[in-house]
């Protein structure tokens, strides 16, 4: 790939073309602009406020007019960004010319009069003429051919607005300079000359480009975080062969299933589990915690996090694409890609806005040249060009995308990943949030605490041929028993005819003995009585423990009694969700009793127990009907229902792949704290986005009519050109950096 065929890949960023402002009367259908061929495996190249624009070159839309981005990130294409080298080169040689042009032409008003006077004002203008045709034909050329692309797709944009004004003062120039002689006298001054207005068209074009480029150079800090996390990659990777030699090998030729080892201080290189060793692992660019995290033989390493003092040797589990690093680089790329709902109030702005402004331009120049004073017709030119300069509506476009690009990158830093900018503005308004009880509120690490046998069988034989059939299982619960049952000391047994009841438990057969393990409802349907079971497994329940009924040879057994401790960071985690307005509900397939010894705890507003995983779609429909906005926390696979869903899913990073891809949000870590960040993150981002629609809408709303004259009756003011684009370039930038700001916003 060459590196113009590179374009910008690697920067998630596009150009001022943010700025755009499309009649969105003569959109294309989706399938004319896109020129992917079917099987095409390079880079793509897409629109943001366009998304069916899409090819395999950097170039400009075809609709707005503004740089296309890649789909996608790479390691290999970080670099500078070619449009604004580009831009940065012409805006220096148009200020260059523009200075000197500048100083001719405004000499009368700053002292330099008698040089003008001195070579004649017919050499003057030649002279206007020879610095001001570089700067807008080479200069401007970038404008001039946006906005002509404009009006030849039928697609008005900012570029309409520029390429008009400057093309307007241009022309008129080049033609009192050719061919005085054939304007009438209501362009002619008192000493019966034609003004020319090179410096104008020239200021104009060196001033947004000084815009575009301070903006691209702004710009560029929304993909830092992309940039930052490709960087964070190792390069390469020490393999350990199967005769026990090491090898340096690239990242890209290791393969799942490799034995890697990470020496003390290097970055680990993809994702995968310890096999031996023991260190700790700094994990903060991935999670945000700073606090190191302890790794012995078993427990997960994230590819790019730095291992501690120690040395530790791993098994590669996930490689190149499939790393989360690289998930979370695709996140973010595409989540900067994506458009707002609240985009569609700009999209509808603007849709009349372009047009609406070249009608008061036409509007400013006849009443200028009925009404104006001598040269009636200068004044008309003048006002009507700095109409479609102030108007161009590059803040109103920026205003969306700026704080979404940002946002998306600070989320990513702090180890939430917004899938999508639509995700952000409807979890703003979220204000009821559904959450599971285990691996959520709780450790997701249940411990064995008690074992009640009521038959002539033993607590170790209960235990033992519960522990036996819940082998079979991957439950959590079911883990915690086995875990207890072994660190007593018993020798379990095969299981046969295992079957998992969803909701309710398991069944099965061990030692010749039909064993059956789970809730009251499991019971019912078996039609056991729990006697004076029941009081003993309410009381434990009261104390927030999970109770399950163990049945041997269709007869009631015994309970065992499993907790599952509590986040340290939940109970202040939940008291900042309820600052933020949220009401919180807890979904669990515990008992009533359990769980409602848990919410009281923790000061949950309301629970639901006894939940099956089909019942939490239905308990989310049911409130949406009621009018809540409904946000769902899970991690699980058969959470993908519901996180569906929700108004916003959110899934925890440590949960299947399933649930991941059927929620908006997704937290690197599992715990509600992140969840608080992700809330503080979306008011952020959009209390940002409003800010900047309303600065931009109140800035062209006053622009225009002072642009147009309205205050020269009463305070003869009227504004140049040269100001309107300075003003213009101005409200965009002080947009993008108002968007910086969120960069550092507290989460």
């Amino acid at each position: 790939m060459t590196d113009h065929e590179r374009g910008h890949h690697g920067h998630n960023h596009g150009s001022h073309g943010d700025c755009c402002s499309h009649n969105t009367d003569h959109a294309p259908d989706d399938g004319r602009y896109d020129l992917v061929p079917d099987g095409y495996r390079g880079p793509v190249y897409t629109c943001p406020m366009h998304p069916q624009v899409r090819q395999t070159h950097a170039g400009s839309c075809p609709i707005c007019g503004m740089g296309l981005e890649p789909e996608s990130a790479s390691l290999e294409d970080i670099g500078p960004n070619p449009e604004l080298v580009d831009f940065t080169r012409r805006f220096w040689l148009g200020a260059v010319l523009t200075i000197p042009l500048l100083l001719l032409s405004m000499g009368p008003l700053v002292g330099l009069g008698a040089l003008r006077e001195g070579m004649g004002e017919r050499t003057a203008m030649w002279i206007e003429f020879a610095l001001g045709t570089p700067v807008v034909l080479w200069c401007g050329w970038p404008f001039l051919m946006r906005g002509w692309n404009s009006f030849r797709t039928r697609n008005l944009n900012m570029f309409s607005l520029i390429a008009m004004g400057v093309v307007a003062a241009y022309t008129f120039s080049v033609v009192a300079v050719l061919a005085p002689g054939i304007f009438p006298d209501g362009f002619r001054d008192a000493g019966g000359h034609v003004g020319v207005y090179f410096e104008a068209a020239a200021v104009i074009v060196t001033l947004v480009l000084l815009g575009q480029v301070m903006e691209l150079r702004a710009r560029e800090g929304t993909g830092k975080a992309i940039r930052a996390l490709l960087d964070l990659a190792a390069k390469t990777a020490t393999r350990i062969g199967s005769d026990g030699n090491e090898e340096d090998v690239a990242l890209e030729d290791v393969a799942v299933g490799d034995h890697l080892r990470v020496r003390p201080g290097e970055k680990v290189p993809v994702d995968g589990l310890v096999v031996d060793g023991r260190s700790s692992v700094d994990e903060s660019m991935i999670t945000g915690e700073p606090v190191p995290v302890e790794k012995v033989a078993g427990d997960t390493l994230t590819g790019a996090t730095i291992n501690g003092t120690g040395s530790l040797v791993m098994e590669a589990r996930r490689v190149g694409a499939d790393t989360m690093l690289a998930q979370i680089v695709d996140m973010v790329a595409a989540a900067q890609r994506s458009r707002a709902p609240i985009q569609k109030y700009a999209d509808k702005v603007a849709g009349w806005f372009v047009p609406a402004v070249i009608g008061v331009a036409v509007l400013a120049f006849i009443g200028w040249a009925i009404f104006g004073p001598s040269p009636a017709l200068a004044y008309a030119l003048v006002a009507a060009v700095s109409v479609l300069i102030i108007a161009c509506p590059c803040a109103l476009g920026l205003a969306t995308p700026m704080s979404i690009m940002t946002a998306t990158g600070r989320g990513a830093q702090a180890g939430v990943l917004i899938k999508n900018a639509e995700a952000l503005e409807r979890f703003e308004k979220i204000d009821t949030l559904i959450v599971d009880k285990t691996g959520t509120l709780t450790e997701g690490k249940p411990r064995l605490v008690a074992v009640l046998a009521s038959s002539a069988d033993s607590e170790d034989d209960v235990l033992r041929l519960a522990a036996s059939l819940e082998r079979g299982s991957e439950h959590p619960l079911a883990e915690a028993i086995v875990t207890g049952a072994q660190d007593r000391g018993l020798t379990l047994a095969d299981a046969n005819d295992f079957e998992a009841i969803t909701g309710k438990g398991v069944k099965g057969t061990v030692d010749g003995r039909m064993v059956a393990l789970g809730n009251a409802a499991l019971l019912d349907d078996m039609g056991l009585a729990g006697g004076d079971l029941i009081d003993k497994a309410n009381k434990r329940r009261d104390e927030g423990e999970t109770v399950m009924f163990v049945a041997l040879d269709g007869a009631l057994a015994g309970i065992v009694s499993v907790a599952d401790p509590v986040k340290e960071t939940t109970p202040d985690a939940l008291n900042a969700l309820h600052q933020l307005g949220l009401r919180i509900i807890m979904a669990t397939g515990d008992n009533a009793r359990t769980a409602q010894a848990v919410a009281a705890r923790l000061g949950i507003d309301e629970i639901r127990a006894d939940v099956l995983p089909e019942d939490k779609a239905r308990i989310i429909r049911e409130l949406q009907e009621q009018g809540a906005k409904v946000a769902m926390a899970g991690d699980g696979v058969n959470d993908a229902p519901a996180l569906a869903q929700a108004d916003v899913g959110i899934a925890m990073g440590t949960g299947a792949d399933v649930a991941i891809e059927s929620a908006g949000i997704t937290l690197v870590k599992g715990n509600l704290d992140w969840i608080v960040r992700a809330r503080r993150l979306a008011q952020a981002t959009m209390g940002n986005i409003r800010q900047n629609l309303f600065f931009a809408l109140v800035y062209n709303a006053a622009g225009v009519p002072v642009a147009a004259g309205v205050l020269y009756p009463a305070l003869g003011l009227l504004i140049s050109p040269m100001f309107a684009a300075f003003a213009m370039s101005a409200s965009s930038i002080s947009v993008v950096l108002n968007a910086l700001r969120l960069r550092t916003a507290r989460l």
